[in-house]
């Protein structure tokens, strides 16, 4: 039972790493980017990352309140991709109607 705990918390520590560098990958090509999809997509995978160092989080320490963390991150990932891919698709985000 120990041996599995202590594999279980190697494993996040590696992924944590992993993501964490994925992060500093995905900061390049959002500050560097050749075109504005480009950066929508590489921040698109940082809230990704970020989910995913919220559940690596809590698998490590074993607290259930970081999964939540990450539903709700997930959330807020989504609909600002979908609210930044309108923007640039049609250039307003709220359109009045007069």
């Amino acid at each position: 039972m120990a041996g599995e705990s202590a594999l279980v918390t190697t494993a996040a520590d590696a992924g944590l790493v992993v993501v964490a560098g994925l992060c500093l990958l995905c900061g390049y090509r959002v500050i560097r980017g050749p075109t504005i999809p480009d950066r929508v997509v590489a921040l698109d995978a940082i809230a990704t990352n970020v989910i995913a160092i919220a559940v690596l989080f809590a698998l490590k320490t074993g607290r259930g309140l970081f999964v939540t963390v990450s539903l709700v991150l997930a959330i807020i990932g989504f609909l600002s991709t979908v609210v930044v891919a309108k923007f640039v698709t049609e250039g307003d985000i709220i359109v009045r109607r007069e």
